[in-house]
């Protein structure tokens, strides 16, 4: 691989944190400049952690277009963008620095387990459709038994190697798991050749199957819904403001529909994001093929509500629990429940932390949230 084409895919991370804190620092300039809109007795302030992924990318547009400051004023608040690795994001979350995230349903399963902290799904915005990928050097997928697997343990990450190794009769007890933040995985892994197995998200992912000597040997396209990509709030917050709900969905869609018209605002802000991601728009275009967007909202309340959606959070269920992924003191795969809108309950009643809801969605899709 050419060194400039290397060292932009392991500057990903770096450069797009940096790009990010410079659009919120002029966003932010410009905001002083506006007084808030005089209806507003009050403004509420509130933290959405993000991090970085193809599905997620339309949050560091909207920060960058102005959309956080245009509905916040609607709902008379202030709404920050906290970018940041991965798992900080989830831990900035959990220690309510934070009243929002974007999260896998398979990593707010064993957080919600470990903690007991009670979240609310408002939006789910895809399914990881090949974005997740295990990756080799010279080795075939039954060829990983005995191999060292980097990868961010305790995540998608380990779910996505638990479902691999099943594939071909295997468990994670026949690999040895080298824990590897999202930050340093790409890099770590193209310059050093004695790393065989990887396990890691788009943009990494891409990065890695383009280098030389490096196959995808199993991706989320192999397990299609298992691997949801959510928008959530801490349920107490969700309560209290609604409206905080109602912004960050109208938010959402707002990018979507702009993702969506195909005229020339939809190619700008496709560029955006590449840029943002530290990619070409081609490669961008490319992520975006792997990753199950639900663009309308009337798409993702089919989903959310489906029995389907159910029984892959059945599955989920099932693998984080015997693939090691709880928390020690987890002993049942039924430790946590998990409600839908249609009123099931997975898990313990009693001890209900995930809620999932198409109520805002609705809203979205009626019209009725503001501008």
């Amino acid at each position: 691989m050419k060194s400039n084409v290397k060292n932009k895919l392991a500057l990903t991370f770096s450069a797009l944190l940096a790009l990010s804190a410079m659009a919120f620092t002029t966003t932010a300039s410009a905001d002083e400049t506006q007084a808030a809109p005089k209806q507003c007795t009050e403004r509420k302030q509130f933290t959405l952690a993000v991090s970085i992924y193809t599905g997620w990318m339309p949050w560091y547009y909207a920060q960058e277009q102005g959309l956080l400051k245009k509905w916040g004023d609607a709902y008379c608040m202030d709404i920050k963008l906290e970018p940041m690795d991965y798992g900080p994001s989830i831990d900035t979350y959990i220690a309510s620095k934070a009243q929002a995230l974007v999260v896998t349903n398979i990593d707010l399963l064993t957080a919600s387990a470990t903690v007991g902290k009670e979240s609310t799904v408002i939006v789910v915005g895809d399914f990881s459709n090949g974005n997740d990928k295990m990756l080799t050097r010279g080795l075939t997928l039954n060829e990983v038994k005995g191999q060292n697997v980097y990868l961010l343990d305790k995540s998608v990450s380990l779910y996505l190697a638990c479902r691999a190794l099943e594939s071909v009769n295997l468990s994670s007890s026949d690999v040895a798991i080298v824990n590897t933040s999202d930050r340093d995985i790409q890099q770590n892994f193209i310059a050093d050749k004695s790393q065989k197995v990887v396990v890691t998200w788009n943009p990494m992912a891409m990065g890695l199957a383009s280098t030389r000597g490096i196959k995808t040997v199993f991706d989320s396209s192999k397990i299609p819904g298992e691997v949801q990509d959510l928008l959530v709030v801490d349920t107490k917050t969700i309560k209290a403001n609604p409206d905080f709900g109602r912004a960050l969905t109208g938010i959402w869609y707002e990018v979507a529909a702009t993702m969506t018209n195909r005229g020339k605002a939809a190619n700008e802000a496709m560029a955006d994001m590449a840029r943002l991601s530290v990619v070409s728009p081609t490669e961008f275009n490319g992520q975006l093929k792997t990753t199950a967007m639900f663009y309308t909202p009337d798409a993702a309340i089919t989903f959310a509500a489906s029995k389907d959606m159910q029984d892959k959070n059945a599955k989920v269920r099932q693998v984080t629990f015997s693939c090691g992924m709880m928390d020690e003191k987890i002993t049942s795969v039924d430790a946590v429940g998990i409600d839908y809108p249609d009123g099931t309950v997975q898990g313990d009643k009693n001890n209900t932390l995930i809620h999932y809801t198409v109520d805002f969605m609705q809203e979205a899709k009626d019209g009725k949230l503001k501008r």
